[in-house]
């Protein structure tokens, strides 16, 4: 049988600490200032995870505020009526969001005296609360060192440490939760998590991505790998 192929190993502890140096000191000039970014209640920071799924900010911003200023707590939410409470979501869309938004905050109320629990396998245990959102929920409501892997974080561990492969695929999935665990700091989690997001939602874009302005492009494997495919590619006979 054909060995299996290697898997490429984590980044070194030294380029580990060139990317967090260098994404850190992005986001302190480009870090957008959101208002779930200035509060450390789980209630708060659980409905901006789950109005961000899937929805561009700029249509999250007027909504997230309208829906605290009618259900400021998960134990006003638990007592709402679900058609108002599926109203008040729209236009976000996917809307079993809201309805999962409903049945947390009913199962907070009724287990844990309307409080999120700051314990990922507690928060993984309720129906809507994924791997990611448990992390975002540790990180940023209870600052807790906890990874995390949206859309826009694995774009940029993928184009920046591991560059070929599948990014869909589940084998690839998990090497890169373990690059997301493997590059997080152990200060400065909070900002350090927000750097990410931000990073691949406005910089390291999947459609326009600034390569030629990035702060990792000295490093980041996809660069590397486009620049060599430039630099050795041959003209077809006759090409002019």
């Amino acid at each position: 049988m054909p060995p299996k192929p290697r898997t490429p190993p984590l980044p070194a502890p030294a380029l580990r600490q060139r990317f967090r140096r260098n994404l850190l000191a992005w986001y302190r000039k480009n870090g957008r200032d959101l208002p779930w970014r200035n509060t450390s209640d789980p209630y708060h920071i659980l409905v901006s995870e789950i109005m961000l799924q899937q929805t561009q900010v700029d249509r999250v911003l007027p909504k997230y505020h309208e829906w605290l200023g009618k259900y400021p707590s998960f134990a006003v939410l638990a007592e709402a009526a679900p058609a108002e409470v599926t109203r008040t979501w729209y236009p976000l869309g996917y809307n079993i969001r809201p309805k999962r938004l409903q049945s947390i905050a009913q199962q907070a109320v009724e287990k844990y005296d309307g409080r999120l629990p700051s314990d990922r396998e507690t928060l993984l245990s309720f129906k809507g609360i994924g791997e990611y959102t448990a992390g975002a929920v540790r990180s940023f409501a209870f600052r807790e060192r906890a990874a995390i892997l949206d859309t826009n974080v694995a774009r940029v561990l993928f184009r920046i440490f591991i560059a070929k492969g599948n990014p869909k695929i589940h084998a690839m999935k998990k090497r890169l939760w373990a690059h997301s665990e493997a590059v997080l700091p152990h200060k400065h989690v909070f900002d350090f998590n927000q750097a990410l997001m931000d990073f691949g939602a406005t910089h390291c874009s999947a459609r326009k991505p600034k390569c030629p302005t990035c702060p990792m492009k000295a490093f980041c494997k996809t660069v590397r790998l486009t620049t060599f495919a430039k630099a050795t590619a041959v003209k077809k006979p006759g090409a002019t």
